[in-house]
């Protein structure tokens, strides 16, 4: 179903046909039927999955999820807005990630989440406009012992300081 505010061409769909197709194929697998409160229950995995497969969820995924299930739009985006893993924002190559949590900031996680944004010229949450870098902090990466913890996409940094900051995004480049 194409979205009502977007030009075929402009189509998250149009542009990755294959990645359209997964996502159809998963939801085809689902045992889903005319009880919308079961239907419902598949909801946050029909998210994640189509969050792995596209990097985000745009309006137009978020619509056919919600037709998928059966379910209103506003039903599927307040799942989306309620729990910070979701993001309707396209995100950058590299996405970094300081990590907040109590061992990390006592160690100074914030300060090191401070260099990041005035480094990139990002605040906490924004992703560049030329899409090379989204920058977020995190609760807590459960890797305590190596605090403070950056995450650039699936690669760690351990016992990060302000100063490892300009080493890391060089990396990314």
């Amino acid at each position: 179903m194409p979205c009502c505010t977007c030009s075929d061409k402009d189509s998250i769909l149009h542009k990755y046909p294959e990645k359209a197709e997964e996502l159809k194929t998963f939801m085809n697998s689902l045992s889903l039927g005319s009880n919308i409160n079961k239907n419902r229950g598949h909801l946050i995995n029909c998210l994640h999955r189509a969050q792995s497969i596209f990097g985000y969820l745009p309006k137009e995924i978020q619509i056919i999820i919600a037709d998928k299930l059966r379910l209103h739009v506003s039903d599927v985006y307040g799942v989306i807005s309620f729990y910070s893993f979701f993001t309707t924002k396209p995100p950058g190559r590299n996405k970094i990630s300081v990590c907040m949590g109590t061992a990390c900031f006592v160690k100074g996680s914030d300060r090191i989440l401070q260099e990041f944004e005035s480094q990139l010229s990002l605040k906490d949450g924004e992703t560049s406009k030329d899409l090379k870098f989204s920058l977020g902090g995190l609760r807590c990466v459960g890797a305590c012992s190596l605090a403070p913890v950056v995450l650039v996409n699936e690669k760690v940094y351990a016992k990060v300081t302000p100063k490892k900051v300009a080493e890391i995004i060089k990396e990314c480049k």
